[in-house]
């Protein structure tokens, strides 16, 4: 179970570092999209790129799926599941990483930083910060055994990889699973063949917790796809954009005409509010009754979703519309993950935020991504980054998204289903 990419070296390849194609006035020319990415060593050839996972539990990516909805192994109890964890090789050790513990989360923070998603020319690499790592990883009921790491015998931390626990409605199906996220081996120690082995180790650690399904994305095509969606981009400072060469101008087009064409708004054209405690089982209504119109969603709790939307500074921003009987009628939301920019002698930070979860009943999903947009920008955004799943499409063209080169594939380890279009797709993964 793993959210990754396959890569000939490993985690530090960006998830779709291709170019995208034209925005009506700027061409997105190096897009770094939140994609987790995979260590695991690639020959290259097709027939081979998958040895590993043609080991696993997942379909075969010639396998026509059109009836079945569940799992591919056969059912398991604890008690079969291997007690020791995977041996290491000579030097390095298993540790459980406590995120809680403010070194402990710098270590997951610095390890990422510097041997993370990246794009192909090593342009920009993604920033998690401390604060959006703590969200991540400690919703409620996580588990510190499912923050695996792998330390050095000097103690430092080299490898990592996540699970978190979640419940996922798969059609008409809902199963208990974990998240995989952030596999990352040091890019010194690559050459170990860690990541197959940190796959292998949290796997047996989910299982222990009586779970035996995950979710993962990624940005190839592994055996096998559920769906493949696409990532749009919406510039909101271009000028900024273009000057570190994440986007260029089209031909004959000027720096003046750009920014007059992506002007947004001063202020929302509606009274969005942030969401709080007190708006949020209002909003938690609303957001779960709209994801069951879906065929892979996320089944939350109040105490959940509260962890997911309530705004956190930097983090993420959730914003309602609240009518006089008191009740949320709709609601738009957007996570921040900016990238570090690598050499650059006037900027070294691209602050980039994600769509999230938005819901309209009173106005068009139009109009309220226009206001998501406006309130992007007063965050200080630079670029607005939405994948096609739900009902995204309905405003990428009239609010000037420019569709990305790269697609997102999810994945479901340990089940297998008939494929969905990315508008069955309830799901958005960090």
């Amino acid at each position: 179970m793993s959210s990754e990419l396959t890569a000939p070296s490993t985690a530090s390849s960006a998830s779709s570092a291709a170019a995208a194609a034209p925005l009506p006035d700027v061409q997105i020319v190096k897009p770094v999209q939140s994609t987790p990415i995979s260590a695991v060593p690639a020959p290259g050839r097709h027939d081979k790129e998958h040895i590993f996972w043609n080991t696993q539990p997942v379909p075969k990516l010639n396998e026509v799926i059109s009836d079945e909805n569940g799992p591919i192994d056969a059912e398991k109890t604890v008690a079969e599941v291997k007690q020791d964890p995977f041996q290491m090789p000579n030097g390095f050790h298993w540790c459980s990483v406590n995120v809680n513990d403010p070194a402990e989360l710098s270590e997951v923070y610095t390890l990422l930083t510097e041997n993370y998603v990246e794009d192909d020319e090593n342009m920009f690499r993604f920033d998690y910060s401390r604060e959006f790592l703590l969200w991540a990883l400690t919703p409620p009921g996580y588990l510190v055994d499912l923050h695996v790491g792998v330390r050095t015998t000097a103690n430092k931390l080299v490898g990592f990889i996540s699970g978190i626990p979640a419940e996922i409605r798969v059609y008409d199906k809902t199963e208990h699973m974990v998240e995989i996220n952030f596999l990352c081996v040091h890019k010194k120690i690559r050459s170990k063949r860690l990541a197959p082995v940190l796959i292998k180790e949290v796997t047996r650690r989910v299982n222990l917790t009586n779970r035996w399904q995950a979710v993962y994305t990624a940005g190839v095509v592994l055996p096998k796809p559920v769906a493949r969606c696409r990532y749009y981009h919406r510039s909101i400072n271009p000028k900024k954009l273009i000057e570190v060469n994440f986007s260029r101008l089209q031909p004959r087009m000027t720096m003046t005409m750009v920014v007059k064409l992506n002007k947004l708004p001063d202020a929302p054209a509606h009274n969005f509010v942030p969401l709080t405690f007190e708006t949020a089982p209002s909003a938690f209504q609303l957001v779960s009754d709209y994801l069951l119109r879906t065929k892979l969603s996320p089944i939350y709790t109040l105490e959940e979703f509260c962890h997911w939307f309530i705004p956190r500074t930097g983090v993420v921003e959730s914003y309602v519309l609240v009518g006089a009987n008191g009740a949320v009628s709709d609601m738009c939301s957007f996570y921040h993950l900016p990238s570090s920019i690598i050499g650059h002698k006037k900027y070294n930070k691209l602050h980039a935020v994600y769509s999230y979860y938005n819901v309209a009943t009173t106005m068009s999903l139009e109009d309220l991504m226009k206001d998501a947009l406006t309130l992007a920008k007063l965050s200080d955004a630079d670029v607005f980054n939405a994948l096609d799943v739900m009902e995204n499409r309905a405003f990428f063209d009239n609010l000037k998204f420019g569709v990305g080169d790269g697609h997102l594939q999810y994945y479901l380890y340990n089940w297998k289903c008939p494929e969905m279009e990315p508008t069955d797709v309830g799901l958005v993964l960090l």
